[in-house]
């Protein structure tokens, strides 16, 4: 006996109420949090229709080094191939489907597959088929090599962030992301990684959402944050919103930090006098939080593993190739005990989404915007998704 599949209505929480003003809105539903399922919906609407986050350029620094990916449970693999280019491809072979690299390495000569030989260029082409047409021959009529080259993943760098977009369906990034790119059009210039010293992995036993909402306010900073909290302060900070694109928070005080000797980082050049003592932050949707200074920048990718656990992936850079090694493992510390400040608060706010009663819980119009923000876009994605298969109901 079979049954009718549920309604999508049924199946799903509804999210109208995400949707609202802010003033009357809902946040997102427990199981937006707690479901495996809805976590799966989210996957392919929030995650992989979109342009997102996947890892750094930094990660592959020289031409030939390459890195296995598992993202979303897909085998994905980030070079650089000979010519410098990063690029992302589907780390299968395409003749039996064998991972083809199962380690970080740098690739001297050809991306060989372990299980029959093939092999292909760091540019994705296959360029050898031992034995294919059998014992000593390497062609075969039935094997055209021009077609079946490694599967690429449409890719694009970004403040050294590498975004990819798996279903290749999103707009072009330069139009995805021209709002953040226009904001940010004075930092448009060379980002030199820090090295082994400014990058660090935070692990959060939470749903990966509830690290860009909690990144995306100010609102908690006093309590929170009460060091950042001593020289920049709440009334300091401003609201960052820009629908359907990112939102973050600002602060009008930032304070350089300085060497037992008085030294600073070199700033990056040319920048205009409103970043003296300025530094925004912002979350792109879907997974990547980023954030500028005069001296400084960073970059996170969240990685989500499960629907509640996230790894955090943090990056740091500066203006220059070379900077001073005490100040720079200072500074790395001083934002690794940022970041982890916030590890309480967003785990607690997962354990939090296992009450019944909980129904979303309410917006601070004055200081949520941009939280909100966030949660109405997940609601127009997942909804826009949705259409179909409701207009088939």
């Amino acid at each position: 006996m079979t049954h009718a599949r549920p309604p999508v209505t049924d199946r799903f929480p509804d999210l109208s109420a995400v949707r609202a003003p802010i003033a009357q809105a809902n946040g997102l539903p427990n199981a937006h949090y707690t479901d495996p399922a809805v976590h799966d919906e989210e996957r392919r609407a929030l995650l992989t229709d979109q342009w997102a986050g996947l890892a750094v350029a930094a990660d592959v620094p020289e031409p030939g080094d390459a890195i296995p990916i598992t993202y979303l449970d897909i085998p994905l693999l980030l070079l650089r191939d000979r010519e410098g280019q990063v690029r992302v491809f589907e780390n299968i072979c395409r003749h039996r489907g064998m991972i083809l690299v199962s380690a970080p390495r740098r690739i001297e000569g050809a991306i060989r597959c372990p299980y029959h030989s093939w092999c292909y260029g760091t540019d994705g082409r296959l360029v050898s088929t031992p034995h294919v047409g059998g014992p000593g021959r390497n062609t075969h009529d039935g094997i055209d090599r021009t077609t079946l080259g490694l599967n690429e993943v449409r890719s694009h760098v970004w403040r050294d962030v590498v975004w990819i977009n798996i279903s290749g369906t999103a707009a072009p990034f330069e139009d995805a992301m021209a709002d953040a790119i226009a904001r940010w059009a004075d930092f448009d210039q060379p980002l030199y990684h820090g090295g082994a010293d400014s990058r660090f992995t935070l692990t959060v036993q939470a749903n990966w959402k509830l690290a860009v909402e909690n990144y995306c306010e100010s609102y908690h900073l006093p309590w929170v944050h009460p060091g950042l909290n001593s020289y920049s302060r709440l009334e300091d900070h401003y609201n960052i919103e820009a629908p359907d694109r990112f939102s973050g928070q600002g602060t009008r005080v930032y304070r350089q930090i300085r060497g037992d000797d008085g030294a600073t980082f070199p700033d990056f050049p040319g920048l205009g006098p409103e970043w003296d003592q300025a530094a925004e932050y912002i979350a792109a949707y879907p997974n990547v939080l980023l954030g500028v200074h005069r001296d400084h920048a960073f970059a996170i990718v969240l990685v989500p593993e499960a629907q509640d656990r996230t790894r955090e992936e943090v990056h740091l850079y500066y203006a220059a190739p070379e900077t001073d090694d005490a100040l720079r493992k200072k500074n790395a510390a001083q934002w690794k005990e940022v970041f982890e400040e916030d590890i309480f608060v967003v785990e607690g706010m997962q354990r939090g989404r296992r009450a019944p009663g909980f129904d979303g819980g309410r917006f601070s119009p004055a200081m949520d915007g941009p939280t909100h923000m966030f949660h109405a876009w997940v609601a127009a994605q997942i909804d826009a998704r949705r259409a179909p298969a409701r207009a088939a109901e």
